[in-house]
Parts: structure tokens; C-alpha cells; sequence
């Protein structure tokens, strides 16, 4: 039986349209910032605060819109799979990578993809975002 784990996760786009995608300390993949719920938050609670230890970053719920629920093959736990609820929302600054982020990568519609880029943002969130 293959292991789930649960994530909240947010499309992020600066002023040019570009996605933010991230990495974390001692990986390879790039992905969506987010992660886990703690026990008794709901996904855009766990989501909110997430954004503010990784970026810095503090949204209202009104600037984030559900983008539904998403699963895919988890990028950097194998045998595992992530399921994620996802939001979207356009930056309102910029931002810089804290806690346990090492790098921000911008991604542009139409750019070339990198080779490793999270199976979740191949698979699901870019066919969603830019079809």
C-alpha cells in the first residue's frame, strides 16, 4: 500500500504572469510552496500559515481562489503519494525564500520546463494553469 500525504499548496504569480515554484534545503525538486497541515487546520489555514514561514508572506483568504484537489506521485518521498489541495493568488510584493527554502524559481508560460520540477506541477498544476 502505497503511503498519502496531505498538503495544501498555492499557485503563485508575480506581476509578468510568472509561477513561483520552490526548493527546500537538502532536495532536488522544484515544486509549489506549501506543506503539511498541523492537527485541526483546514487546508487554507495550514496553507496561510505555510506562506508565512516559507515566504514571508501573509494573504487574507480572500486572495487565495480554490483550484480544487489535486494527487500525484510525491517528488522527494518515494513510494509515497501527495495530495494536495491547491489555491492560487497573484503576489502583492515580492518575496524571499525563509525556513527551510533554499531557492525560488519563476517559471514562464511557455518556457522550457526544468528536469526537475515536482511530479505534481508537471502532471496536474501546469496543464490546469496554462492549457
Amino acid at each position: 500500500m502505497t503511503s498519502k500525504i496531505t498538503i495544501s499548496a498555492a499557485c503563485l504569480f508575480d506581476a509578468e504572469g510568472r509561477l513561483l515554484l520552490v526548493r527546500k534545503r537538502n532536495t532536488l525538486a522544484l515544486m509549489l510552496p506549501g506543506g503539511k497541515p498541523e492537527p485541526g487546520e483546514d487546508t487554507l489555514t495550514a496553507l496561510q500559515r505555510e506562506l508565512e514561514e516559507e515566504l514571508k508572506l501573509q494573504l487574507p483568504a480572500s486572495a487565495l481562489s480554490s483550484l480544487g484537489r489535486f494527487e500525484a506521485q510525491a517528488a522527494n518521498e518515494p513510494g509515497c503519494r501527495v495530495e494536495a489541495s491547491l489555491f492560487s493568488a497573484r503576489l502583492p510584493h515580492s518575496v524571499s525564500p525563509a525556513a527551510e527554502l533554499e531557492e525560488l524559481h519563476w517559471l514562464a508560460p511557455g518556457e522550457t520546463l526544468p528536469e526537475t520540477l515536482a511530479p505534481l506541477v508537471r502532471e496536474q498544476v501546469l496543464p490546469l494553469i496554462w492549457p
